[in-house]
This record gives C-alpha cells, sequence and structure tokens, in this order.
C-alpha cells in the first residue's frame, strides 16, 4: 500500500488510522468536515473537495459516523422513534458513505489491489440483534452494509481486483462511545487502527461485499 485517503481524518478512529498508516510509510491524504469543509451529507461538498483529488489510492478508508445527532440519542423505545432522527441517522451513517463512494470509485487503481473500507457496527447487523431498540442507528447502519454489499459488486466488473467492506472496529474509547460504552470492553483508538488494517492485509477480492469484524470474523447480516 502506498497511497490512502481517509474521511472522517479528525475524529477519534480517524484521526488513529492516519497515524497508524503513516508508521507503516503510506502517504496519507486526510479529510474531514472540520478542516477540509467535506460534508458528506452535501454531495456538493463531496464532489467539490473529491473532484479536486488525483489518486490513485490503494486505500479509501470512510471513518465517519454518528450514533447522537443533533440531540437524538438512540431510542430504548418505540415511544421515542421520530422522523429527524431517523433522516439524520441515514444521512450520516449511510448516505454519507455511499456519496464518499461514488466520487472516490474514479481514485481507486484499476490495475491492482484496491480497497474501500467504511466503519459498520455490529448492531447493524439483523441476525445479531437480540435486544431491540437503537432503531434509527441500526438501520442506518444495516442500510449500509447492505450498500457496501451491492457497490462491491458493480466494482468488481471494473476492478476486478477490488476489495470492498464494512468493518466493526468493537467498543472504541471516542466521545461518540462514552456515554454508552456501559460494561461493554473497549479499546482504544490506536488499539482499533491496528486492529482495522490488520483485518484489511488479510483480506482477499473473493471476500468483497462482506461485513468483518475487528478481528477478522465475518458478522453476519
Amino acid at each position: 500500500m502506498e497511497n490512502a485517503l481517509v474521511i472522517g481524518a479528525s475524529g477519534g478512529i480517524g484521526q488513529a488510522l492516519c497515524k497508524a498508516l503513516a508508521a507503516r510509510g503510506v502517504s496519507v491524504t486526510p479529510l474531514s468536515r472540520s478542516r477540509d469543509g467535506l460534508d458528506v451529507t452535501d454531495e456538493q461538498s463531496v464532489e467539490t473537495v473529491l473532484g479536486g483529488l488525483d489518486g490513485p489510492y490503494d486505500l479509501v478508508f470512510v471513518a465517519t459516523g454518528a450514533l447522537e445527532i443533533n440531540g437524538h440519542a438512540p431510542e430504548k423505545a418505540l415511544r421515542q422513534v421520530s422522523a429527524p432522527g431517523f433522516m439524520e441517522q441515514f444521512a450520516v451513517n449511510a448516505m454519507g458513505p455511499a456519496l464518499i463512494m461514488k466520487h472516490a470509485a474514479r481514485l481507486l487503481p484499476r490495475d491492482r489491489l484496491a480497497v474501500f473500507a467504511a466503519l459498520s457496527a455490529r448492531v447493524g447487523s439483523i441476525g445479531d440483534n437480540r435486544r431491540g431498540g437503537w432503531y434509527a442507528y441500526r438501520m442506518a447502519k444495516a442500510a449500509l452494509n447492505q450498500f457496501v454489499h451491492g457497490a462491491a459488486i458493480e466494482l468488481a466488473r471494473s476492478h476486478r481486483q477490488s476489495i470492498c467492506v464494512a468493518l466493526h472496529p468493537g467498543t472504541v474509547e471516542t466521545p461518540l462511545t462514552a456515554k454508552y460504552a456501559g460494561n461493554h470492553p473497549t479499546v482504544t483508538p490506536d488499539q482499533a487502527a491496528r486492529h482495522l488494517l490488520g483485518v484489511i492485509d488479510g483480506l482477499t477480492p473473493a471476500e468483497t461485499g462482506l461485513f468483518f469484524d475487528w478481528a477478522g470474523k465475518r458478522v453476519e447480516w
């Protein structure tokens, strides 16, 4: 891997990924809303910012995501479901990565291994859902997983060595999870970044379109 593009580089996991990639000698292009004005929920912003890049990038990693948006916390009961909460979750956690893929696909090389990875969450797994609740966040992540699976099929037609995956980083010690980690074991952003890159290292094009956790285990849909 020589060049990597990290979207959401100002977040906890994004910063750690940039640091870990740089330590490997990879040339990293970090992009974020706070520094570069990249709003993943605004297609014009995505097109403008990514349109200024030449690539190619061996890795495009979408490290964006949000659990609580504009005061809309994860729902504990049906009565807490709201249209604004749903719209904001889907905009950030599903539509955002999809727009990045739309405008970043041209930046992936066609003549060698190329990886597009997006942060997902195990709670987006329908088969693994045994507690209910967290409706909007779960649904947005499930939608992201479906997008990754479909995009992988299309991308493979033009980029035969491509790998397009959703990745669950575990419960990471970031502001996003601070209020909700509870008794779940957590890892630091640096540990999460090392784990995620380790998973990517072990993937092959035959595994494109799938969903993996931080240990490289496939997560059921």
